[in-house]
């Protein structure tokens, strides 16, 4: 069935045309005019309250269409996840980045959502992945502990920040050290962001690469001041090709930088931030809830298995979605498209049809 899918229009999204997810948007509603000020950012294509997609030609939600024919989603579909669609699938168009993030775990998705409703929507879980439509940056997972270390040792405005992280415990050091600079007063880490700027610009070429001075200049013409640069040095610093992924589970401290991807996550829009964003931040709980595991970058990375000439299926360690990816032979007439992206539970396919809108 094709369906009319909602826009978010966050403002670190890209403008106008310049957006794949405008394109998708105008592809379903041709009769929209997109605004070249305005920006794009997500496409939600799913049953989450928050934005429910609409059945095209008909009045009815997606959401409604599902509880009156669960048929639709398959037998052992509704056996495990009951009458709705477990999954959430989106597409990101990033121009600024986005917050430093985690999403909760089952147990603690339930408790904030009792607690804070108006900001926690949902009980649910929220791992997710990640598959670059354009070259793509992220922050991802916590560096190896060498790492950290070495930038601890390197950095001065991170130590200055961080001052009493000399425990032989990795756990404890990583841990420690992470809570202190996000728990750092405003008027402390616009000091240590202003002398780290000053410091980088007259460091000699090979430094600058070990400091990921590019990465810290970016962000911080975007967030003047904020504690969220420093987590550079916590995280894996990613950077994806078109067709690459990555996959995040819970608990998982992450940040988009830049780029076009797909994303497909368990149904919903729990988000826990600590900096990078003008949103309400929640240290306490992003710090309490973390599991503060260490690892290479390529661990995140999620690689596909082939399922035959044509197709490959991305495969996260979780029961709620896959994704498959079809590309489509040269005699097949299919408008805008050389591949296809399809969301589907680890049981079944659901199929969503999409068309590039714009000549």
């Amino acid at each position: 069935m094709e369906l009319i899918c909602g826009v978010q229009n966050y403002e670190w999204g890209k403008a106008g045309k310049n957006s794949i997810v405008a394109e998708f948007f105008k592809s379903s509603q041709p009769k929209v005019e997109v605004d070249e000020n305005k920006p794009y950012a997500e496409l939600w294509m799913g049953c989450h309250p928050s934005m429910t997609c609409k059945v095209k030609d008909g009045e009815k939600s997606l959401h409604e269409v599902i509880q009156e024919n669960p048929s639709l989603l398959g037998e052992r579909v509704v056996d495990k996840f009951g009458k709705q669609i477990p999954f959430l699938f989106k597409v990101l168009s990033i121009n600024k980045a986005l917050s430093i993030q985690a999403h909760p775990s089952k147990k603690l998705a339930k408790e904030l959502h009792v607690k804070q409703p108006d900001i926690y929507k949902d009980d649910n879980y929220k791992p997710e992945m990640a598959i670059a439509l354009t070259p793509f940056e992220a922050l991802c997972g916590f560096r190896p502990v060498c790492e950290i270390k070495a930038y601890l040792k390197a950095v001065p405005e991170l130590r200055s920040l961080a001052p009493n992280c000399n425990m032989e415990d990795d756990f404890e050091l990583v841990k420690t050290a992470f809570k202190s600079v996000l728990q750092t007063p405003k008027e402390k880490i616009e000091i240590e962001v202003n002398n780290l700027l000053d410091r980088l610009s007259r460091i000699e070429k090979e430094q600058k690469v070990f400091e990921n001075v590019e990465l810290i200049q970016k962000l911080s013409k975007q967030f003047p001041g904020d504690k969220g640069i420093f987590m550079v040095y916590f995280l894996n610093y990613l950077k994806l090709q078109k067709g690459e992924a990555i996959f995040l589970g819970e608990c998982e401290p992450h940040a988009y930088i830049s780029g076009d991807c797909i994303e497909c996550m368990a149904c919903s829009d729990n988000v826990v931030r600590a900096g990078l964003t003008p949103k309400l931040i929640d240290v306490d709980t992003l710090v309490s809830m973390l599991t503060y595991h260490c690892a290479p970058p390529n661990e995140k990375l999620l690689k596909s298995q082939g399922e035959d000439a044509f197709s490959r299926v991305f495969r996260p360690p979780v029961p709620d979605f896959a994704v498959a990816h079809i590309k489509i032979e040269v005699l097949v007439s299919l408008s805008g498209f050389e591949t296809v992206l399809l969301p589907s539970t680890q049981d079944s396919i659901t199929t969503f049809h999409l068309n590039l809108g714009f000549p």
